[in-house]
This record gives C-alpha cells, structure tokens and sequence, in this order.
C-alpha cells in the first residue's frame, strides 16, 4: 500500500483530487465563460425494461426497472438515476469548491430521496391531470472538513446548489424536443 493510501485509509480523507488541474478548470471558465458543451448519451433498449446507455467510451449504463414496475431489477430505475446524477454532481461540487478553498475533506456523503406519482404508469395508466416526476427531493449533506465550522460548511452546501448543473436542471425549466426520428 502506498503512503498516500496508508493515509486515506487511516484518515478517512477522500482521494485526493488534481488541485492544479482544477485551478486551469477554474481560470478556463474565467477566460471564456459563454462556452457550452453537449454531452451525449445513446439508450438502446435491451428487452422487458432494462436499458444500456452509452457514453463517451466508457462500458454502458445500465438502468432498469424493480419487479413492482416490471422490470429484473438489476440496476437503478430512471427516476433513481437522476437522483444518483443529482447526488453525484452535488458531491463533485462540494469536493472541488473544498479543495479551492483549502479545506481537507475527511467525509463526504449525501442521502438523497425523492417523491413521485407513479400511477400514470408511462402514460398507459391514470392519466388524470396531477404533477408528472419528482415533486419534492431532499438531498441531506454529511461533510466532515478539518478545522471548518459547520457553518461554514453550510454556505458550502448552498453554494454548491446554486451553481450545480443537475441541480438547476432539477429546479428550472430546460428547452425539451423528443422527436421519432
């Protein structure tokens, strides 16, 4: 075992992440902060509703359904992916503003859980006039940084939810088209 994960492992602190290379992240969305990137997913249907995504060129994705909607069970559902999608980008935001401002993280965890609607059953079932996906989410935040109050880790937390990217994806409208091809 390496001194650095002799370390980790006997602190607790997460692995370290490239302070540098998010200080060129940091200074690159400074010097242009109008750029946009498009990132892309393709979702081919594997049978019953298990589905593969393919991104970027890593292994597929799985997302599935549990057996009470369905499906085998055998990886999260669509609505659980956007929670995990929403904890994640809410994790990286709480790391790297972190380590920007010198702090050292010792743990870092978020339990998140979300309500919803499911008896329109895709459109097939009630199809009654009621909120369609999540309606309320709350994501609870457990940060442990060294010498840092929690106060402070607080104005963290709200920072981190205002410029996250899912989480506005979550909280404001986005321009939609879903088009058969």
């Amino acid at each position: 075992m390496t001194a650095v994960a002799q370390k980790t492992a006997l602190t607790g602190c997460l692995a370290p992440i490239d302070k540098q290379g998010l200080e060129q992240l940091i200074a690159n969305g400074k010097a242009n902060p109008k750029v946009i990137k498009t990132l892309k997913c393709k979702t081919v249907a594997e049978g019953k509703f298990r589905h593969a995504n393919y991104i970027r060129n890593l292994a597929p994705y799985i997302v599935d359904e549990p057996p009470g909607l369905l499906g085998d069970d055998t990886a999260p559902n669509p609505s659980e992916a956007s929670l995990a999608a929403l904890g994640s980008c809410l994790a990286v935001g709480l790391h790297a503003n972190a380590v920007h401002r010198g702090w050292t993280v010792n743990k870092l965890e978020l339990e998140l859980e979300g309500d919803l609607n499911i008896t329109a059953v895709w459109g097939t079932g009630d199809v009654s006039e009621k909120p369609v996906g999540f309606t309320d989410v709350r994501v609870k935040v457990d940060m442990e940084c060294e010498g840092v109050p929690k106060s402070e880790i607080d104005a963290l937390v709200a920072h981190v939810k205002k410029w996250s990217p899912v989480a506005n994806t979550f909280t404001r409208p986005v321009n939609l088209e879903v088009n058969a091809s």
